[in-house]
Order: C-alpha cells, then sequence, then structure tokens
C-alpha cells in the first residue's frame, strides 16, 4: 500500500469504541479530527501518551476536534486501561488493524536487533473534508500531544 500523506483523503473506517457505539471517520466530515495511533494498552510509553493527550483534551475540544485514539486492542482492553488512568480521550478498537493497515502503519520494526511486524505510533490531522492536513510520528512520546494540539492550532490558523 502506498504511504498516506499530507493532502490525502483519509481512509474512512468504523472501529467499535470502549464506551461503547462505534466511530466512523467520515461521520465526523465538518469538524477536524485528531487520531492517534499507538501500539499497546497499559505499556509505559502508550499510557504516558494517551495521558498526555488526555490532559489537553478540552484544548483538542476548544477547536472544534475530535480526538481519538486507535490501537489493536480489544475493547475490553480499552476499557480496562481507560478506567485504571481515568483517561478522558475515546479508544477505538482495531485487532483487525483494518484502519491502521489502511493508514500504512502496519510496519517491519528493529528492536535491539531483532525485526518484526508492529505499529507505527503516529499521529493525524484530518481537516473538516476529510483531508489529512499533518501526519507527524512521534518520534519522542513525552510532548508528543503538545505537538500535535500546536498543529491543530497552526492549521486552524491558516485556514480560518
Amino acid at each position: 500500500m502506498p504511504e498516506l500523506r499530507e493532502g490525502d483523503l483519509a481512509p474512512d473506517f468504523t472501529l467499535d469504541l470502549d464506551g461503547g457505539g462505534a466511530f466512523t471517520l467520515s461521520e465526523q466530515r465538518g469538524r477536524p479530527v485528531v487520531i492517534f495511533f499507538y501500539p499497546q494498552d497499559d505499556t509505559s510509553g502508550c499510557t504516558n501518551e494517551n495521558q498526555e493527550f488526555s490532559e489537553r483534551k478540552d484544548a483538542f475540544e476548544e477547536l472544534g476536534a475530535y480526538l481519538i485514539g486507535v490501537s489493536p486492542d480489544s475493547v475490553e482492553s480499552h476499557f480496562k486501561f481507560r478506567r485504571k488512568y481515568d483517561l478522558a480521550v475515546p479508544l477505538a478498537s482495531d485487532p483487525k488493524r483494518l484502519a491502521i493497515e489502511a493508514f500504512g502503519l502496519w510496519q517491519l520494526k528493529k528492536l535491539y536487533g531483532r525485526e518484526f511486524m508492529g505499529l507505527i505510533r503516529t499521529s493525524f490531522i484530518i481537516d473538516d473534508e476529510g483531508r489529512i492536513v499533518r501526519k507527524i510520528r512521534a518520534m519522542r512520546i513525552k510532548g508528543h500531544a503538545q505537538k500535535m494540539l500546536e498543529a491543530l492550532r497552526d492549521h486552524l490558523a491558516y485556514t480560518r
């Protein structure tokens, strides 16, 4: 699958949410969406990332954006994870990697000399028309949520 780039139409998907119901990307047209893809619930890096996004959820919403996290974990895992850490952001479950693969994030990874397939931690800003306006790979977890918030502010300042 070709790599998605800024300006591309975001692939549509529907995934189950930890709080019940489902999230469909195309149903969010008319407002920006910030999606952060992360590898696994209840690991230190993913916990820190989810906590940072949760701390900024109100700021994203004040800008009119819908904020959502996506990982291959089950709905049940997401529910426990959110409750354990009092996370504010809805989490979408993608165990079949439908959205993860559509966004080109299931790739070969290397860690300590070992190669394996896994999710590349990446976040996207989707504009109100469904186009990718920012794609930011999380090279450092600390500060990534703030970086996404600033990117959203910059995008909105440019378009309004």
